[in-house]
């Protein structure tokens, strides 16, 4: 690769150590390539210097910042730049008039939610990682959470882009109004692309008014059927829950493995739901708690204040602790219709009865969204083949179900190989050709999504 302009050599990581750390993210397998240059921006011009470069030398880039992604959508490709943008953090103009901010997009998710909150507002997308992740990531993949159910994901609060096509030039977006229907929808073409047509420099969020602190009930059943009865009555009700997940009786299992959370071992599931409606939401929740005790529910409990509502809530807080104390695993992220989640779970439980592949099964029940987790022996190459292929055949249960293989985790590189099992090949020819639009010479984030 020839030498990067003058402008951005200052941005260069030299140490090799260092720089390796940039080269993979959370993924499993993600592993540094032999040769590779990491490029830390901290502003727009940076940006445009190295596309400009790239442009001129036909060398690859690889957008990236914190490199949270589980599904490889940050990693190094062989000759790349890794072109950070973690540096680019500025919060400035919370508009509490027009109801949005304007972020750079190395922002942490959960600072940009603080700084919305002491504005007297809310910014709603919630990835379980928003304590690390960036905003620049949650719009990569557009990213949900927690309370999808009720706010749906990132894209739903995306307004306007700032994003730097390959060549160096800077694309605008959207629009500062609270409508605006003029040209085709760039910024929900960009939100979701993973880094394969551009580089995102400027975010402009929508920010609803602050919610009420959630009050949480939490139900046990012994019957899956029973459970998704109560997701389907809770979806169906006039004001929906702000949360509602649900835990499988293997990660129930987990759970109490690691401490008491008052769970019965024997539950088939466990259910959470909150709801943070302004004055509203201890109705809600006892309202909520007859709903799961109509839908069969053995055991309801409901909160009567904040305190209450994160005891009930400090299982589901575990989950990530639970995990790591069971040792490495394959993290997933699967999305099936509400209507189909009891018969994905016990066909999961029957992949994991019949190929001793322990799988757990939790996620966000109220969107059919569950981050199945794929448990193997470190250090064994046939445990972890397994792990992986009992993840295969999940996923194509959940295709089967009419499900989708990915609800917010992005496609990356773990999940290319099944996107035209998804699509069609029709559909996949098609978005290649989208891409070359933008990306002709094919250099944004290469063997991401499409595969290689």
């Amino acid at each position: 690769m020839t030498s990067l302009p003058s402008a951005v050599a200052a941005r260069v990581v030299l140490d090799r150590d260092v720089a390796a750390s940039y080269a993979v993210d959370a993924s499993m397998r993600s592993t540094a390539p032999e040769s590779f240059t990491v490029v830390r921006a901290r502003d727009l011009s940076d940006v445009v210097a190295v596309l400009e470069h790239a442009s001129a030398t036909g060398t690859p880039v690889v957008p990236q910042g914190a490199r949270t992604s589980l599904a490889g959508g940050a990693t190094a490709s062989e000759g790349a730049i890794v072109l950070n943008v973690e540096g680019i953090d500025g919060i400035r103009d919370i508009d509490v008039v027009e109801g949005h901010a304007v972020v750079g997009p190395g922002v942490v998710t959960a600072d940009l939610k603080q700084e919305a909150a002491r504005a007297g507002l809310f910014y709603p997308p919630d990835p379980a990682s928003s304590a690390t992740c960036t905003v620049g990531g949650n719009v990569a993949t557009n990213a949900g959470g927690l309370c999808s159910i009720k706010y749906g994901v990132t894209a739903d609060y995306v307004k306007a882009l700032q994003v730097v096509l390959p060549g160096g030039e800077v694309m605008r977006t959207g629009h500062r109004t609270a409508k605006g229907v003029a040209g085709y929808d760039l910024t929900g073409l960009v939100v979701g692309s993973e880094g394969t047509l551009g580089v995102v420099t400027e975010v402009m969020v929508r920010l609803l008014p602050a919610p009420d602190p959630s009050l949480t009930a939490l139900a046990t059943f012994d019957s899956l059927d029973a459970a998704v009865a109560g997701i389907v009555a809770l979806r169906r009700d006039p004001h929906r829950p702000s949360l509602l997940e649900i835990l499988d009786r293997a990660t129930v299992a987990a759970l109490q493995d690691l401490a008491d959370f008052g769970f019965p071992r024997d539950c088939e599931a466990v259910l959470l739901v909150q709801s943070d409606r302004p004055g509203h939401a201890d109705e809600d929740v006892a309202r909520f708690a007859g709903l799961l005790t109509a839908a069969g529910a053995s055991e309801v409990a409901a909160a009567d204040d904040e305190q209450e509502a994160e005891a009930l809530m400090a299982g589901r807080r575990a989950l990530y602790p639970a995990f790591e104390r069971k040792g490495p695993r394959l993290a997933e992220d699967i999305c099936v219709p509400v209507g189909r989640l009891a018969d994905f779970i016990r066909a999961g439980q029957e992949v994991s009865s019949r190929t001793g592949v322990e799988i757990l099964l939790s996620g966000h029940g109220g969107d059919g969204n569950l981050h199945p987790s794929f448990f193997f022996t470190a250090g064994d190459p046939d445990s972890l083949h397994r792990a992986e292929a009992a993840f295969g055949e999940l996923v194509g249960i959940g295709l089967s179900l009419g499900g989708t293989i990915t609800g917010e985790h992005g496609v990356g590189t773990l999940k290319a190989p099944w996107l035209e099992r998804e699509l069609g090949a029709a559909e996949v020819r098609r978005q290649r050709r989208v891409k070359a639009l933008f990306d002709p010479q094919g250099i944004m984030n290469p063997g991401k999504v499409f595969g290689p």
